[in-house]
């Protein structure tokens, strides 16, 4: 095998080798992993002597990450809660966001650039990384608190700013002073508003048909495979929907490989199955996320930080001082506590993988240069190393003014309205998904085993499998739910509530949480021999009739079971 064939191998092995090691060395110093990743393409970029990987693979790879990565954002994106903070999130993002891309723009027209560079460049440096967020506030223990929602729902308005910048980048790229995708099907006399015009209309096209056909066809079919019991076929299927949509998006609509994915995660979110989706979609989702950092460190030439250090500091001041002020300023002037200014503002005071994002389209497209792109990623390796530091400042401040009565009085305790209305919002959304769940479960693995004895000799991977198979079912009192002579189509299991069973209008017995019925008629192929009513409020976890005997073939100990007991209770129907 020649040093060709090797290539690929190479760049995956050396990437992930080192990405590991000082992805490990930053975890011990109480840095992000991230840090150690951008560390580790430095290394094995063509900027340092030694060991040079395959930018060009490399690059697929790290493309292969961010589809990945923005269907992970689409599984975790929630409206309710995205709604809940919206009185500031929305407001909030949208203001820092376009003064933070104002003063970066100022800056580099400071500095000789173009305005399209400084643009690229101050909307790149406006948008802070939801992936450290996540893991400062995780490592607070302050992602569920009102002030950590609130920074949470601020970030995910960013991104979709973000996700709306890379629609409508590719259809500006030529009135910005770059150099068009050569691939664009655009005329080169069509005007700038018809091409917007055009552009808009197909993404919308693409939503449209992901949000009303999506729903209705991604969440039964990863349903119908997670009934199959293959795990290596879900996650084959996870897989396949988020690159395989990623893939037509980009195709047929012209839309982003990152935007298809994201609506991909957006529409399995709504499924029961969306967790199961996340966690087995997880690990490849890492490790191409890894790649697509490494990638990134790749094209970082470490020694701007020694030929341009004022244009460093000004890009540090930019991204740890003034985004976090305006943030600051905002969040006071809209009226809520400094504590939760304060996390704002810290949470804002670093950049990440959208920063990376856009500044390498802007140098694909030719808007910015690689002195632009290695600033912006020296702005994100040094403030995502400083980032922790602001969260400490953050609450050492926030404290000190808890101590001056006067202080506390003005910006903390005089400002819990408009925080009580935030929490009072999330709390109903919390309550309203959580009634949701309740009305669409049956069991987990768990309470199934516990609740029916029939079932606690299977597996927690088969009963997983069987919980697929139920469908959830409500009676009120006096509900006729099975009637003599009827189609045999399903077996009920009990939840709760108690049933009364009855032939020929005698009362044979009445069963309640924990025992089933309706087997015997599906055991025996006849029709319906008795009517089962509701005595109370009832929930049933349904198996309609062919998987109930799809089951039984799979599980033959279980069928004999089933079947002693329907004869049992033939012989009881028959003595009363």
């Amino acid at each position: 095998m020649t040093q060709h064939d090797v290539t690929l191998i190479a760049t995956v092995s050396v990437s992930l080798g080192l990405a590991f090691g000082f992805g490990f060395l930053a975890q011990r110093l109480r840095l992000p992993p991230l840090v150690g990743y951008l560390v580790a393409g430095v290394l094995v970029g063509p900027m340092l002597p030694g060991y040079a990987a395959d930018g060009s693979l490399a690059g697929q790879l790290a493309e292969i990450g961010i589809m990945l990565m923005m269907f992970g954002v689409g599984l975790h994106f929630s409206v309710a809660d995205l709604l809940a903070v919206r009185r500031l999130a929305i407001p909030g993002a949208a203001g820092q966001i376009v003064i933070a891309t104002a003063i970066g723009t100022g800056l580099t027209l400071a500095w000789g650039w173009s305005l399209g560079a400084g643009l690229i460049f101050g909307l790149s440096l406006s948008v802070a990384s939801t992936v450290v967020l996540l893991r400062a506030l995780e490592n607070r223990n302050a992602l569920t608190t009102a002030n950590g929602r609130i920074a949470v729902g601020w970030l995910i308005v960013e991104d979709l700013a973000m996700v709306l910048t890379l629609v409508l980048l590719p259809t500006l790229v030529e009135v910005l002073g770059g150099v068009a995708d050569s691939t664009a099907q655009v005329a080169p006399d069509q005007s700038l508003l018809l091409t917007l015009a055009i552009t808009l209309v197909k993404v919308s096209g693409f939503v449209v048909i992901a949000l009303v056909f999506g729903p209705r066809v991604l969440p039964w079919l990863l349903r119908e495979v997670a009934r199959t019991g293959s795990r290596e076929l879900f996650t084959l299927a996870v897989l396949a929907m988020a690159l395989g949509i990623a893939f037509v998006a980009a195709t047929l609509f012209g839309v982003s490989f990152a935007l298809g994915a994201f609506f991909a995660g957006m529409v399995l979110n709504k499924s029961e199955l969306s967790h199961k989706a996340a966690t087995n979609s997880l690990p490849l989702q890492d490790a191409f996320g890894v790649l697509f950092f490494v990638s990134v460190g790749m094209l970082f030439d470490p020694s701007i930080l020694v030929r341009e250090p004022a244009m460093v500091a000004a890009v540090m001041g930019l991204i740890l001082v003034g985004k976090s002020a305006v943030a600051l300023a905002i969040v006071i002037l809209l009226g809520y506590p400094l504590s939760t200014a304060l996390t704002v503002a810290a949470a804002l005071a670093q950049i990440g993988e959208f920063s990376f994002i856009l500044g390498g389209l802007g140098l694909g497209y030719g808007l910015l240069d690689s002195e632009g792109f290695n600033l912006i990623l020296a702005g994100a390796l040094i403030s995502i190393m400083l980032n922790p530091l602001l969260f400490i400042g953050g609450d050492w401040l926030s404290a000190w003014v808890r101590t001056r009565p006067q202080l506390n009085r003005r910006f903390e305790d005089g400002r819990m309205v408009a925080l009580g209305r935030v929490q009072a919002d999330l709390d109903a959304a919390r309550e309203q998904a959580k009634q949701h769940a309740a009305a669409s479960k049956t069991f987990t693995p768990e309470e199934l085993a516990a609740a029916f004895p029939l079932f606690a000799g299977l597996t927690p991977e088969q009963r997983e499998v069987l919980v697929l198979h139920f469908q959830p079912h409500t009676a009120e009192p006096g509900e006729r739910i099975i009637r003599a002579g009827d189609a045999a189509d399903a077996l009920y299991l009990i939840s709760k509530g108690e049933v009364e069973v009855t032939v020929d209008g005698r009362r044979i017995n009445t069963r309640g949480p924990g025992e089933f019925f309706g087997e015997m008629a599906l055991l025996s192929g006849d029709r319906r021999s008795a009517d089962v009513t509701a005595l109370d409020y009832s929930r049933f976890a349904v198996l309609n009739g062919r998987d109930f005997h799809r089951f039984l073939r799979r599980y033959p100990e279980i069928r004999a079971h089933i079947a002693a007991l329907a004869a049992e209770r033939s012989r009881q129907a028959a003595a009363g």
